[in-house]
């Protein structure tokens, strides 16, 4: 990627209040984040979250109580490359990128992570079968959670 082209995404995201941008260019991407404006909105959300220690620990329980089976089962994992909003067809009315037991190659569109108002095409990894997918449809994702599971 040029220089040049990096400077001016560094400009753009000075100048807008985007927080984040992240480009890719065939084989080639740069992610330039703009942390100072985000830990503010950190250290006032922290004491929100202070406020209520009750649930904590029964989300605490359940992650434990999942984590085994995720540790016994086998395939690779089709992860989230950004935070953002899962879709696994193009539109509403249109069918899934992928189903179950649908046969996937390297490079096959899986789904869609909506992230800032732009759609992001996310790609399968892997080659193989599509054993499960983990995400339902419209739901939130974390960067790097799996979203689907290929043998």
């Amino acid at each position: 990627m040029d220089i040049r082209k990096v400077k001016k995404l560094i400009e753009l995201l000075e100048t807008s209040d985007i927080a984040e941008i992240e480009i890719k260019e065939g084989e080639e991407a740069v992610r330039i984040s703009r942390a100072s404006r985000i830990a503010p909105a950190v250290a006032a959300a922290a004491p929100v979250a202070a406020a209520a220690p009750a649930p904590a620990p029964a989300a605490n329980a359940e992650a434990e109580r999942e984590e085994p089976p995720a540790a016994a089962e086998t395939g690779n994992l089709v992860t989230s490359p950004m935070v953002g909003t899962f879709y696994r067809a193009p539109a509403p009315s249109s069918p899934a990128y992928v189903e179950v037991g649908q046969q996937v190659k390297e490079g096959d569109v899986i789904g869609i992570v909506e992230a800032m108002k732009m759609m992001n095409q996310i790609e399968s990894e892997f080659s193989g079968v599509v054993e499960a997918i983990l995400v339902e449809d419209g739901k939130p994702v974390e960067f790097g959670q799996p979203l689907v599971r290929i043998v």
